[in-house]
């Protein structure tokens, strides 16, 4: 079953923007101006990066809102659910398709883990609920839960499961994944520092924390591989190793925070229990950062 990609290219995994007193909208409408001028194909709201755990329920369905309407239909929005309260994330995702998002992404249930059939049942009942694409989105690192390849070919056969994010780090699994799958599911990668390797293995894009600082850049990896200039898009993806390895020395997003930060896209404001980042992985972040000529 061919399927039509939910987006090709970069889309940034946004930090949600915070003050002591709750979201600044100012400040996201400026963060998505920079992510369209900077080519990004799709923009995803209420992820792992933008501290969805600690959002109200009022605070999610604002952010979606907020993001449709600015974003006007120039990038895809994809909004972040999922989890272990299955109610719960159904409503988020009929509020995200009412609010007019392009597409959900599901990460697998986390602390009241569930067996490879389980997952079937889980994802398989949204997509039949959901008028807009899922995404599967596969972190056992977060939630002690894999995706196996075998669940992938059966979930790959519904015809609402679009695609997959793909942040397991075995790149053997994911290319035991994609011969089962063949283009039955869209292959995005997770891990930033693994763009140009899933790249290699039919992916079309990926989730990205790093285009939160480095749009234009996490864009050009990805177009210039997708192009046909491997060169290129290789050449990228080892130029901002170092950047990578330090946007995750602490758990995420707490490294991009104090990045984004240090642009001037947001205060270093995080929610419990995240706290600003460590002042001596700091230094070497924005160091870093320097070298690169993201910051001044």
């Amino acid at each position: 079953m061919t399927k039509t990609p939910v987006f090709r290219g970069s889309c940034t995994a946004l930090v949600t923007p915070f003050t002591p007193e709750g979201v600044d909208y100012e400040r996201l409408g400026k963060n998505l101006e920079k992510q369209y001028a900077c080519g990004s194909a799709a923009v995803l709201v209420c992820g792992t990066t933008g501290e969805a755990a600690t959002l109200s329920g009022d605070e999610h369905n604002e952010l979606v809102r907020f993001t449709v309407n600015a974003v006007h239909g120039r990038m895809k929005v994809i909004v972040g659910v999922g989890g272990n309260n299955t109610a719960a994330a159904l409503k988020k995702a009929e509020n995200a398709r009412a609010a007019g998002a392009d597409a959900i992404l599901m990460v697998t249930p986390y602390y009241n883990k569930t067996t490879q059939r389980g997952l079937v049942k889980y994802f398989q009942d949204y997509a039949e609920l959901s008028t807009v694409p899922v995404i599967v989105y596969n972190v056992p690192s977060r939630t002690g839960l894999n995706i196996e390849p075998e669940t992938y070919g059966i979930l790959a056969e519904h015809e609402n499961i679009a695609g997959i994010k793909e942040a397991n780090g075995n790149i053997s699994k994911i290319a035991e994944t994609m011969d089962i799958v063949g283009d039955g599911l869209w292959l995005y990668s997770g891990n930033d520092d693994q763009i140009v390797p899933i790249l290699s293995l039919g992916g079309v894009g990926v989730i990205s924390v790093l285009s939160n600082i480095a749009p234009r850049e996490t864009h050009d990896m990805v177009m210039s591989y997708l192009d046909g200039d491997v060169k290129t898009a290789l050449s990228l993806q080892l130029r901002y190793t170092k950047l990578i390895k330090y946007l995750f020395s602490e758990v995420n997003p707490v490294p991009v925070k104090a990045a984004a930060a240090a642009m001037g896209f947001c205060e270093n404001v995080l929610r419990l229990p995240l706290l600003p980042m460590e002042e001596a992985h700091e230094k070497v972040l924005l160091a870093e950062m320097r070298k690169q000529g993201l910051l001044v």
